[in-house]
């Protein structure tokens, strides 16, 4: 299999901006099919290029899974560590609106392994924390 391209952070920002009103307001209306995609999918490969590795997997069903941090490999069946969760809650991380830590407390996190916890070093990828941040593109 060929390796993905690149992601430009710009597409990242760009699609996580998209949907950030519906990340910082619950009773907004969500975002369309391809735009929450686009997001997620952009943000997990972003987060795929900055730590790479088969160590932990992140799924966010149904749009994506990717593997990253490095350390020991798995090669069948489910992996031993594995951080599973909502488009909504990878969102929320990813813009920096909910913590790692606090998505876990409340179970909207299930994660396994002892590594699972590694990606939380690596989250917010796209701080938004206001809607000022999505109007000015800060």
């Amino acid at each position: 299999m060929p390796p993905r391209r690149r992601v430009d952070p710009a597409e990242v920002r760009a699609a996580v901006l998209a949907v950030s009103d519906w990340l910082l307001d619950p009773t907004a209306s969500p975002p369309g099919r391809a735009a929450l995609a686009a997001a997620v999918r952009h943000s997990a490969r972003t987060l795929e290029q900055l730590a790479p590795g088969n160590s932990v997997e992140v799924r966010v069903p149904p749009f994506v899974a990717v593997q990253c941090i490095e350390g020991p490999r798995h090669t069948r069946g489910t992996p031993p560590n594995v951080v599973e969760m909502s488009p909504r809650t990878w969102l929320l991380l990813v813009a920096g609106v909910l913590t790692y830590g606090n998505a876990l407390a409340a179970g909207d996190i299930d994660a396994s392994g002892h590594r699972a916890g590694l990606i939380a070093e690596l989250l917010p990828l796209v701080p938004i924390t206001s809607l000022g941040d999505r109007e000015t593109g800060v």
